[in-house]
């Protein structure tokens, strides 16, 4: 009887997306937003906080006397 043998996996399935996991420490969270992906942390752990929302800017009263 011949021996059958798998054929040996070099890389990725095809079809499916690498899995992503966060850098933070201790943080053990699968990424699933695209820049969250490209970046390697999560909203929650990423050092430079980014917001989805626009800046916010508050109406201020000029200074007197300039």
């Amino acid at each position: 009887m011949p021996e059958q043998q798998q054929e040996t996996l070099t890389g990725p399935v095809p079809g499916l997306r690498r899995r992503v996991w966060c850098r933070g420490v201790g943080c053990h969270h699968e990424l699933t937003d695209p820049e969250s992906r490209r970046r390697g942390y999560g909203p929650v752990c990423d050092p430079d906080y980014r917001t989805t929302t626009p800046d916010h800017h508050v109406d201020q009263d000029a200074i007197p006397g300039l």
